[in-house]
Parts: C-alpha cells; sequence; structure tokens
C-alpha cells in the first residue's frame, strides 16, 4: 500500500507536527481533536512552523498555501477517518483511552486501514489485540519537535506483520524521517535510555551534588550533549517522565525507581515548560 490518505487523531504539538510533515510530503491530510480550541491551535502552530520556513526560504508562500490546502482540521471522528489509509493515533498516553480510540475506529475505518500508534512506550501489543487488525497494527514514536527531529522508532506488536511494517518503513521515509525497528518492550529503546539517564540526573539533584545550572552544564560541555537532562526534562515534560519511568519501575525493577524530587516536582505542578515552572522558572 502506497500511503496518501493520513488521518492523525490529536491536534496537539506531536499531532499537528505529524500532520504538516504528511502534508509536506504531499499527503492528504484529516486532522482531528475533540475541542475546537485545540483544532485551531494545531493549525497555528502547523502555520508558524511554515511561516518560519518561509523567512528562511525553505519555502515560498505558494508551497506554504499548498500544504496547510491539504490538511482538513475536524471535529467529527467519522469524517477524518472513514476513507483513510492509515490512522496515525496521538492521544493521551493512558491505555484505557486508546482503547476506547480503537473500538470506536473499527465501526469507521476500512477494512484495508492500517492502525499506526504513537506512543512512547505503552504496549503495542494490548492496544492491537482489542482491534480486529492486530496484523495491521505497529507503534510509531515520533520525536518532538516532529518537524524537526529525524528519527522514527517503529515498534512491533506480536502480531504486527512482515508487510505492515515495510509499509510503515516506506512512510517514515516519504515524511522525511530515519527509521529504526524495535522490538516491544518497555519504553522501547530510545526512552528506555534517554529517561534512565535523565532520572539519574533528578537523583544527582535530590542528593546535592550540584545545581541544577551545573548539572546541565556538565552534561553540555562534558558529554557534548545539545541541553541538558534537567532542561531537558522540563520541554519534554516533568509528568511526562514520570509516567514513562512508573512504566519501566512496574515492569523492570527498582532499577527505574523514579527519584523523589521528580515526583515532588510533578505533585506540586511544576511539569515544565508547559506550565512555567519545572526545574527551571520560565515565567520571567
Amino acid at each position: 500500500m502506497d500511503i496518501q490518505k493520513v488521518c492523525v487523531l490529536g491536534a496537539g504539538l506531536m499531532g499537528s507536527g505529524i500532520a504538516q510533515v504528511c502534508a509536506q510530503a504531499g499527503m492528504q491530510v484529516t486532522m482531528r481533536d475533540i475541542e475546537q480550541r485545540f483544532i485551531d491551535g494545531g493549525m497555528a502552530m502547523i502555520e508558524k512552523n511554515l511561516g518560519r520556513g518561509v523567512k528562511k526560504g525553505a519555502l515560498n508562500k505558494g508551497e506554504m498555501e499548498a500544504i496547510l490546502g491539504r490538511i482538513k482540521p475536524t471535529l467529527d471522528l467519522k469524517e477524518a477517518a472513514a476513507d483513510a489509509d492509515c490512522v496515525v493515533e496521538v492521544v493521551i498516553e493512558v491505555m484505557s483511552v486508546k482503547k476506547q480510540v480503537y473500538t470506536e475506529l473499527e465501526q469507521i475505518v476500512r477494512p484495508d486501514c492500517l492502525f499506526f500508534t504513537n506512543t512512547s512506550g505503552l504496549s503495542i501489543t494490548e492496544m492491537a489485540a482489542i482491534t480486529k487488525r492486530p496484523s495491521r497494527f505497529i507503534g510509531t514514536h515520533f520525536f518532538n519537535p516532529v518537524p524537526v527531529m529525524r528519527l522514527l522508532e517503529i515498534i512491533r506488536g506480536f502480531e504486527t506483520s512482515d508487510e505492515t511494517l515495510e509499509i510503515a518503513k516506506a512512510w517514515g521515509q516519504k515524511i522525511g524521517k530515519e527509521c529504526i525497528v524495535v522490538k516491544e518492550a518497555p519504553a522501547f529503546v530510545v526512552n528506555r535510555i534517554l529517561c534512565s539517564m535523565i532520572n539519574e540526573a533528578f537523583f544527582v539533584l535530590g542528593d546535592g551534588l550540584a545545581s541544577p545550572a551545573d548539572i546541565d552544564k556538565g552534561m553540555l560541555l562534558g558529554c557534548n550533549h545539545p541541553i541538558g537532562p534537567l532542561a531537558l526534562a522540563d520541554l519534554i515534560g516533568n509528568d511526562t517522565l514520570l509516567h514513562v519511568m512508573e512504566g519501566l519501575h512496574r515492569e523492570l525493577g527498582d532499577k527505574y525507581r523514579p527519584a523523589p524530587i521528580l515526583v515532588q516536582l510533578v505533585r506540586a505542578g511544576r511539569f515544565g515548560r508547559k506550565t512555567g515552572r519545572g526545574v527551571y522558572d520560565y515565567t520571567e
């Protein structure tokens, strides 16, 4: 199958980014969310991203308008998914919510429609099992910001077919991504390594070994990282990081225990950049 029509479920930072790269690759895209304000925010984000490209000379105005013309925002799930070659689901990282979405989709989509889930660590197999098409179900884990980050982590479920894997890889390449294929496991590959490193930075902070700025500076200058681990946590969202670490802890044991100071930050509502405060204060 050559994917030409894509339904993206979710118009947030990740969903709008996926919709943008699909439209830039020439695909027809429907972008659905549950509230108009989310849809409006997603389209505004896409326009902002494309406008930045125009300013840099990477696009012209006509190309920008053509890309935007290939994206149809909607609140109607049936309208969004009925004729899609694939559905890229980008809803909240809660298994019960994702399962409910796929239960509804099964009543709408074509028999040959593929299901791609953008999850940072939930079980592909568990989601696929509640559908009628586990062989046509696969994980496609994007990285933020989607239009910039080159990696696409593709995760096979227990019953994902070879054909679905090859289609997902070809689609990823078409939208400009470098793909890695991994077996299903808690947090997959990148997040299992990355989140554990960030969590250890929180343990170092909690032990009082250095200030947040010096911890980040140490990794910037000593390991040549583009951003320090604590600043990265604020960018990702400390709540999201904690969610991943709790999943790793449940599945793999005490080696992955969340750092107490990370738990405290989340309890205090200091999720990072999106709330204005995390490890650092962004309100000024």
